[in-house]
């Protein structure tokens, strides 16, 4: 079964647009077949829509797990986590 993750980040006191939200993810070392970060700043892409992104990927198990920026380049996973699809 392809596993897909939406990483959800939260804290936009310690947010900016230098922060490469992307590769911050990566760094997180998610076992899944795909990852998606979301952030406030993208100010269109939600959970719903990388929900859809990865559903139509062919993801049959979809969690959402909730980050928040440590440093300018790290994310720290909160162990809050929520199934979405699966």
């Amino acid at each position: 079964m392809k596993t897909g993750v939406i990483v959800y980040v939260v804290g936009k006191e310690s947010m900016d647009d230098t922060i490469d939200f992307e590769e911050a993810g990566k760094r997180l070392n998610i076992k899944a077949d795909r990852v998606e970060v979301v952030t406030d700043i993208d100010g269109i892409f939600d959970v719903m829509h990388a929900w859809w992104l990865l559903t139509v990927k062919g993801m049959k198990l979809i969690v959402c797990m909730i980050a928040e920026v440590v440093s300018r380049s790290q994310l720290r996973l909160t162990g809050q986590e929520l199934r979405l699809c699966g």
